[in-house]
């Protein structure tokens, strides 16, 4: 039976000379750069292995070093160096890239402590920091009752908003990474990365796409304004990156086509004859794929071309605010959709698809009778989720990344991942999710 666990207690200002802590891709900031430095400083020993040209632009020095081998090569690598240098500590961004999985498979017997980082779930002016894994591997607790023990467990958390995000840093630090990988790519030629599109493809496009933003964007709130004046219901679908591990890995799915296939199926056979369908394209998109062609295409197949609107542009806010239901795979904007008090269904166990927050019918009775979320469970969930697996700072603000460098490097001098029983073997979502054919 699963249950909570409680890792034990270090102080940071206590003696962690033994403390050896090994890390390995970031995300496109100086954040493990500086992390480490302050682990250095409480006195652990800091080691960084970089697989690419880009890693070495973040983080170069004699603690780092070098893996050129391929991915067939790394799990040999990573499991003698694991035991050469007795590592006791494993942080790594994002727990699905084919390194990273590796890692952990071999860390986990050793009894290595797995600090897993990712962007924040409150974003912005969070990051996600947990134990051993993210998503649908989190150990942080689904049952009501234990998120409820958490939360009262916290004491005060402070939620107001902070470190507004730059868009120069959110865009020039990848940027810089991957033309690093480009044109340095034969001192690191084996190395095989975790995105899909090709860097400079994908930044003409992205490019393009943000001069026509402004009219996308405009476009989008017209569409938005005569559907409202209908006074027709609607559902609302974010749509999600191909290259998103979300779908790759914690979903059965090996496109984003197949799931708006399932909606539009359903939509088609039980949605009440009124309600209409707002497909939202992702912030992100450069537009490789044609979401647009897709789902006018599907609606076409089901008879849904009069009922379906396609949003390429603006945000999510406009269109929750007078949604009936929110439909989604996984997506962190289901939890957007929650806190605006719009019903949501997922349909792969997302970290928030909790009983009392989302929807747990089939998708036929949600498009019928959606249920909306329990308010002071979701307000428990979000107080426990920010004092457990959430640390103040952000990679897309200048004072927040450095705010979050120390914060995590202390939780992890600490060992204070998924405190306060907001840790719990076996990952409670797992069993669900390979149910519904999640390969993991």
């Amino acid at each position: 039976m699963s249950g909570p666990v409680e890792p034990s207690g270090e102080e940071a200002d206590g003696d962690l000379s033994g403390r050896r802590i090994l890390f390995l891709q970031g995300p496109l900031a100086p954040l493990f750069r500086m992390a480490g430095e302050h682990l250095r400083e409480f006195g652990c020993q800091v080691f960084r292995i970089n697989f690419c040209a880009g890693d070495w632009l973040q983080w170069h020095g004699k603690e780092c070093f070098s893996f050129r081998g391929s991915p067939q090569d790394w799990p040999e690598f990573i499991e003698r160096f694991l035991a050469a240098h007795q590592i006791t500590d494993l942080v790594l961004h994002g727990d699905q890239r084919i390194y990273h999985r590796i890692a952990i498979e071999k860390a986990l017997p050793r009894g290595i402590q797995i600090a897993v980082t990712e962007l924040g779930a409150l974003r912005p002016g969070w990051m996600t920091l947990e134990r051993n894994g993210l998503s649908t591997l989190s150990r942080f607790p689904v049952e009501p009752g234990a998120i409820r023990a958490v939360s009262e467990r916290a004491g005060e958390v402070d939620l107001s908003p902070q470190f507004p995000s730059s868009f120069w840093l959110q865009t020039a630090p990848d940027v810089a990474y991957n033309l690093t990988n480009v044109f340095l790519k034969p001192l690191f030629p084996r190395y095989e990365r975790h995105t899909i599109y090709p860097p400079i493809e994908e930044y003409l496009r992205g490019g393009a796409r943000l001069l026509r933003q402004k009219k996308r964007t405009a476009r989008a709130e017209r569409e938005m304004e005569a559907l409202r004046k209908t006074g027709s219901s609607y559902f609302v679908v974010p749509i999600q990156l191909e290259g998103d591990f979300q779908l790759r890995r914690h979903s059965p799915y090996r496109s984003f086509s197949q799931v708006l296939e399932i909606i539009f199926h359903s939509f088609a056979d039980s949605a009440p004859e009124e309600a209409h369908l707002v497909l939202k394209s992702h912030p992100l998109d450069v537009g490789f794929e044609d979401w647009f062609g897709v789902s006018s295409a599907l609606a076409r197949t089901h008879g849904l071309s009069a009922r379906m609107h396609y949003l390429d542009g603006g945000g999510l806010s406009k269109p929750f605010e007078a949604a009936t239901g929110v439909v989604t795979l996984n997506s962190t904007a289901g939890l957007e959709a929650l806190q605006a008090q719009v019903p949501v269904k997922t349909l792969v166990p997302a970290h928030y698809d909790i009983e009392g927050l989302t929807h747990q019918g089939d998708l036929s009775s949600f498009w019928n009778e959606p249920h909306k979320p329990d308010q002071s469970l979701l307000e428990a969930y979000i107080h426990a989720l920010a004092a457990t697996t959430q640390v103040r700072g952000s990679i897309h603000n200048r004072q927040g990344v450095i705010v979050a460098a120390r914060n995590i490097a202390d939780r992890i001098a600490r060992r204070e991942l998924n405190p306060l029983g907001a840790f719990v073997e076996p990952p409670p979502r797992l069993e669900k999710a390979r149910k519904l054919g999640v390969r993991l």
